[in-house]
């Protein structure tokens, strides 16, 4: 084992100049309960860019890609990150990781090392509510190698690449979990917006593969690819809905179109939102809400059967990856660029050195 690894470290809040790659860094050391992975792929996210950004903080109220490059000034630096609380920097980001385990900690069965692993990106605590996010609170995979609880690093047998399979741990479990929370069921009728991103195609793929109709919102250019992934029709962002057609919708945009979606829903009908990036502050009519007896989920702390579900689907190769790009790890600020342009279908990988 090398003393010392490639890492991008996050060095506070602000623009493309916080993140400062490294070839120094120290390879981190599994403690009681942890395995260390030799990270062979992670993934490019939103949750990256914001807490960069500081776009969790109250004080900000424009969509995620206004203050993309250079942060956002009016943040306050105290409630800066997604839970709230102040941020720890340096921090090694990155909730996306495929990879092996080369070492473990005490208590941690040695035959695991070799395995082939995914890591489930929300560390749950002693209470159900009480989790860390890999890459957020604690170090995270862009870095040739990441400590991660033995429990939350899973076993993985597949014929994808490493690539492949770092496409799928934030997305795919963000999306799975939006699906669960709303039980989205076979032969329902569920709009899906942001359908294009990585969330959003994940839910695509996940929400056809339950049986549901998929109704999907995506750029023109990128419908051809959308119904690719399994969505019965795909209408423009700005699409106009017919009152009481869905019974659930996926939501990853929110902002100004938020109230269109509650209208679009059916009585008795179900909404789960695990983004914001068209803006995080919307108007509701609580009429809307009330008479209709819908639901609202609000989704981040993924349920227990999630990942493990994902796992299988992987294996079983009921879903398929969607990388849309390739970068190494050094190349982290093109890599995040690209990211923003929102031109892409899927998600973006980076490979360390």
């Amino acid at each position: 084992m090398p003393e010392t690894m490639e890492a991008v470290l996050l060095t506070g809040n602000g623009g493309f100049e916080c993140l400062s790659h490294r070839t120094n860094v120290p390879v981190p050391q599994p403690g009681p309960g942890d395995v260390l992975i030799r990270v062979g792929a992670c993934g490019v996210n939103n949750t990256d860019i914001n807490t960069r950004t500081a776009w969790y903080s109250k004080a900000v109220t424009a969509a995620t890609e206004a203050g993309g490059g250079d942060g956002f000034a009016e943040a306050k630096t105290e409630d800066s990150g997604w839970t709230g609380a102040l941020p720890q920097f340096p921090r090694i980001q990155g909730a996306d990781a495929a990879g092996w385990i080369v070492a473990v900690g005490e208590g941690v069965d040695p035959t695991r090392i070799g395995q082939r692993v995914l890591v489930e990106p929300v560390f749950r605590g002693a209470s159900r509510f009480g989790a860390t996010y890999f890459g957020s609170e604690v170090d995270g995979a862009f870095a040739q190698f990441a400590r991660v609880p033995s429990a939350h690093a899973h076993r993985i047998e597949s014929s994808l690449t490493d690539t492949e399979l770092a496409s799928f741990p934030c997305a795919y479990s963000a999306a799975e979990n939006m699906l669960t929370r709303t039980a989205l069921a076979a032969g329902e009728r569920v709009l899906i917006t942001g359908a294009s991103g990585g969330v959003g195609s994940a839910a695509v793929q996940l929400a056809k593969r339950r049986g549901a109709e998929v109704i999907a919102l995506a750029s023109p250019e990128k419908a051809e690819g959308v119904r690719g992934l399994g969505a019965s029709e795909v209408m423009p962002r700005d699409a106009r809905f017919e009152p009481e057609t869905f019974d659930v919708v996926i939501d990853v945009a929110g902002g100004a179109g938020f109230p269109a979606l509650l209208d679009a829903l059916k009585r008795g009908g179900r909404y789960g939102v695990a983004g914001a990036i068209s803006g995080p502050i919307a108007e509701l009519d609580l009429r809307t809400l009330y008479l209709k007896d819908l639901t609202l989920y609000g989704c981040t702390i993924l349920e227990s059967q999630v990942f493990p579900n994902l796992v299988g689907y992987i294996e079983r190769g009921e879903i398929r990856p969607l990388v849309a790009a390739t970068y190494p790890l050094s190349d982290i600020v093109a890599a995040q660029r690209a990211f923003l342009t929102k031109q892409h279908i899927g998600n973006i990988v980076l490979i360390p050195g």
